[in-house]
């Protein structure tokens, strides 16, 4: 009776050393499987934004966080902020990062984004030759243009309709002045390629700080000439192009992109990017 008690449960043991061996052998089998399946292709996203995040290298860090964990791939085009908002309206991008305030509210008011959120700041600083022959200074950026024009000292602008560039023009508009000869000169550039025609000219040029203090080691005969004016806040916002009037546009990506750009997460990285390098920071965290 012992004895065959004891072959039950030798069989009995031995069974369940086989189901283990075998839910062993399937997990493994379900693991391998797991690893030889294709990881899914990335989608595309288009990302119209300003010139200034380009040229600053915040999107050199900022991107390839958000494809990364998002497997998105994205395409950046860097334009004016003008181009960039015009992109939205005709449906050409997915997701505009942009500052020029007043003209994205005019694009939002139409319905051509959504999703409208402050991202980040920084500021507007005049930038001129180190001898500053026409004398600015401080902190009044409307005297210190009022001061170029009557001496005509050479002012180089962007004249690409970006923010960079509407803020300069409304500048000279509260001040009534069309600046216009040969001491005006405009690129139709970019904020890097404008600070550097100034360079080579000698002349004035309206720049953000970011895309100054990114520059500037290339700049040496360069300097800051007027910054601190209340008046030069220079502020970006994230939005969405409006699925609802533009069928084609990638909203799931472009959702996600900014929840990404408010992301506690990712407002430590605008925040802390250039402290190392430039002893501050190029952008400040601004969100709502």
């Amino acid at each position: 009776m012992l004895k065959k008690h004891y072959f039950a449960a030798l069989f009995a043991f031995m069974l369940l050393i086989l189901s283990a061996c075998g839910n062993t052998q399937t997990k493994e089998a379900d693991a391998k499987t797991k690893k030889a399946e294709p990881k899914a292709a990335p989608t595309e996203m288009i990302l119209a934004t300003t010139t200034s995040t380009q040229d600053s290298g915040l999107l050199d860090f900022l991107i390839p966080m958000f494809e990364k964990e998002n497997n998105v791939k994205v395409k950046t085009i860097a334009v004016g902020t003008g181009q960039a908002l015009e992109m939205g309206t005709k449906g050409e991008a997915d997701v505009l990062l942009v500052h020029a305030p007043a003209a994205e509210k005019a694009v939002v008011d139409a319905g051509d984004a959504i999703n409208y959120k402050r991202v980040m700041y920084n500021d507007f600083v005049l930038v001129g030759p180190k001898e500053n022959p026409s004398g600015v200074s401080g902190n009044d950026i409307q005297a210190a243009f009022k001061k170029l024009a009557e001496t005509k000292s050479i002012f180089v602008s962007r004249g690409d309709d970006s923010g960079t560039d509407k803020k300069e023009k409304g500048i000279w508009t509260l001040l009534n002045i069309k600046p216009a000869g040969d001491w005006y000169v405009s690129t139709g550039q970019g904020m890097g390629q404008t600070l550097q025609v100034a360079a080579e000219k000698k002349g004035y040029v309206l720049t953000d700080r970011a895309t100054w203090l990114a520059q500037s080691k290339n700049l040496s005969d360069m300097q800051i000439v007027v910054e601190g004016g209340k008046d030069l806040m220079n502020i970006y916002h994230v939005m969405q192009v409006n699925p609802e009037k533009h069928d084609k546009i990638n909203s799931k990506d472009a959702k996600k992109f900014v929840e990404f750009m408010i992301d506690p997460k990712t407002q430590d990285v605008i925040e802390n990017f250039g402290k190392k390098e430039y002893g501050q920071s190029l952008f400040i965290k601004y969100t709502e």
